[in-house]
């Protein structure tokens, strides 16, 4: 059986939860990393020598980095939905995955660790208000992107919006102050119907630890 290794409060490994569920896979989830341990260990390194998760063992195939384990879901179960089968239409949703690491996730990963994993005390706040005002331009160009399509590549949920849709969640459910950012209806709208989604509702809508 498929192997998922990884704690389910890290985003990371929820992207690849999420992917699996909507590709039907069966698969076993194995706790490791943060107050489970296990990624420093010899065995958890020669899978995966950054020692991050999440890591996957499909009958003995291993493979790390998130997004790429999404592509790798999508492809193998889900070629002509999840994965787009027109070049075209891919690389619209593959834009959007690698946006998400390399755009989005820097003043993502301040908030979320200022707000959930840092007391009270410990917090930067110029850091992390200067993360809110930034972050909140780049979620415009989301929600601009999205004034007329339904999913990230167009009318079809596809695995670009796995990524992004996890982040998301966190964007729109962090418990900082809104007012004075712009309104994004188009990104807010596109949220609530990532939030049918019963595989979207168990892996990511969940509490934020």
């Amino acid at each position: 059986m498929l192997k998922i290794y990884g704690r389910a409060n890290s985003i990371n490994v929820q992207k690849a939860l999420w992917a699996a569920d909507e590709c039907g896979l069966a698969y076993e989830r194995i706790d490791v990393g943060g107050a489970f341990g296990g990624n420093d260990q010899p065995w958890y390194r020669a899978m995966n020598p950054n020692g991050v998760v999440p890591t996957i063992d499909d009958g003995g195939y291993t493979l790390w980095e998130s997004n790429s384990i999404i592509r790798y879901f999508a492809a193998t179960h889900a070629a002509g939905t999840l994965w787009p089968t027109d070049p075209k239409a891919r690389g619209n949703a593959e834009r959007w995955m690698d946006w998400q690491l390399t755009v989005v996730q820097g003043g993502m990963t301040t908030l979320f660790w200022g707000w959930i994993r840092t007391p009270p005390e410990k917090r930067d706040l110029d850091a992390m208000e200067k993360a809110r005002v930034a972050t909140a331009d780049l979620w415009c160009r989301l929600d601009g992107h999205l004034a007329d399509k339904a999913y990230v590549a167009g009318d079809r949920f596809t695995m670009g919006d796995i990524p992004v849709g996890a982040m998301a969640y966190r964007w729109l459910n962090l418990p900082f102050e809104r007012a004075g950012l712009p309104p994004t209806p188009h990104l807010r709208a596109w949220y609530e119907r990532l939030a049918t989604r019963p595989a979207y509702q168990k892996h990511v809508m969940v509490k934020m630890t």
